[in-house]
């Protein structure tokens, strides 16, 4: 068998990995998933204080790694990681608006997370997933997605909860994203955060720049910038106390990851369990070069998986074509200039859509799982990572710092197998 499929084309119906469709069929199906990954994409490295423009650059760089070393044989894109948000800002002390003066200290624990995943990778290619599924059962990796988003929530209401026009902006922006999701039709329904991000952008701009409702927006930017040049590229600073916060972050990488990789299987009907590690060990690579030049940690993304179980195409040479779109698009400093523009009270509103869904996510991966909260263990050990999220809690542990997520993260794992091996007559929650 060859690395790389021989991809053998067709014309309808369902299209398989190692199948492609006609090439100007192949190419507005690439452009499509670069729509689809977009505003997460451009929104993740905006909430952290990064350049938009560098990370939708090493979107693409990761993407066509993942194909590589997959073989071209697991169709996905990747993205900008949103369970990195958290750990940033509380490694930098980012204050949410404008660029991060921190960029390098937080490229250097992202890097160390890159670095773990990696290593996590080359043992599940050597050993299996048995021992990863074992390690986080889905009740664990339910309460580390919600602790995420609960522990994000603080930074999204600040910016909505100012009063006046701009919590007007964030409430539209809100009900926005809500109603294209719930009521929308057709591929509108696909894109709720970009579509929410125009309608809070329109409301702001009339009512900043046209009646003095709010500060201005300020295009000198926009228009002092090129339209074609290098993205603007940032070296890593490496600091205990950051890498301490930031690298446990490859763990609950490994648990999205893992997640979507079974998704993709039931949806096309292949065993894909034989990729997984290697996945692991692309995504762990495209995150530490991503970070070496100034961009995001990178995630395999829901949205594009949201695309293909729609269109039911499944070929990965789509995935080449949106990443050359992706690179090319990173080509553009005026284009990265323009989403620099984007109000706060906008962020805020995306971002409280977005940070709840993850944390609904959670809640999601129990019910699919049909996890029991009859039983004790179960109960205490969500009910310890969600209040350990939500709360901050900080642990100083010699020169390193491990931030809520950390503890979420960590505590969620050793709780529930330190409760393993209980006496069925304590299975019962106790309250």
């Amino acid at each position: 068998m060859s690395y790389f499929p021989r991809w053998s084309p067709t014309t309808s119906g369902e299209v398989a990995p190692d199948q492609r469709l006609p090439w100007w069929q192949t190419l507005v199906m690439g452009i499509q998933h670069v729509v689809a990954m977009f505003g997460a994409t451009a929104l993740a490295p905006i909430l952290m204080g990064f350049d938009p423009n560098t990370a939708i650059f090493f979107s693409g760089i990761g993407t066509l790694i993942f194909f590589v070393l997959t073989g071209g044989r697991l169709p996905s894109y990747l993205g900008s990681s949103f369970v990195f948000i958290a750990v940033v800002i509380g490694a930098t002390g980012y204050g949410g608006s404008g660029p991060n003066p921190s960029i390098p200290v937080a490229l250097g624990g992202i890097i160390a997370a890159g670095a773990l995943y990696t290593i996590i990778g080359l043992v599940v290619h050597a050993a299996g997933t048995g021992w990863v599924e074992r390690l986080m059962p889905p009740v664990v990796t339910g309460a580390i997605v919600a602790a995420i988003g609960l522990n994000l929530a603080p930074i999204a209401v600040k910016d909505v909860s100012g009063g006046g026009f701009d919590s007007i902006v964030g409430l539209v922006t809100i009900a926005a994203v809500a109603l294209v999701a719930v009521r929308g039709r057709g591929w509108p329904r696909r894109l709720p955060i970009l579509i929410g991000a125009v309608v809070g952008y329109g409301l702001y701009l009339a009512g900043a720049n046209g009646f003095g409702l709010s500060k201005a927006i300020d295009f000198s930017g926009v228009a002092a910038a090129p339209w074609f040049g290098l993205p603007t590229f940032v070296a890593p600073v490496f600091q205990p106390a950051a890498i301490g916060l930031i690298a446990p972050v490859a763990i609950i990488l490994v648990a999205e990851n893992l997640g979507h990789v079974k998704a993709l299987a039931a949806m096309t009907g292949r065993n894909f369990d034989p990729l997984i590690g290697r996945a692991f060990i692309a995504d762990g690579l495209a995150t530490m070069l991503s970070a070496s030049g100034g961009g995001t940690g990178v995630t395999t993304y829901a949205e594009n998986m949201g695309v293909m179980a729609v269109t039911r195409i499944y070929s990965t040479l789509v995935f080449v074509v949106a990443a050359l779109v992706a690179l090319l698009l990173g080509f553009s400093p005026k284009f990265g200039a323009l989403i620099l523009t984007l109000p706060a009270p906008v962020i805020g509103g995306l971002a409280l859509v977005v940070f709840g869904l993850i944390a609904a996510t959670g809640g999601r991966i129990w019910v699919l799982n049909k996890v029991d909260f009859a039983k004790a263990r179960n109960l205490i050990t969500v009910a310890v990572a969600l209040t350990a999220g939500a709360g901050d809690l900080t642990l100083h542990l010699g020169g390193f710092t491990l931030g809520g997520i950390g503890t979420a993260t960590f505590g969620a794992i050793l709780l529930y197998h330190l409760l393993g091996g209980a006496p069925a007559e304590a299975e019962d929650p106790p309250i």
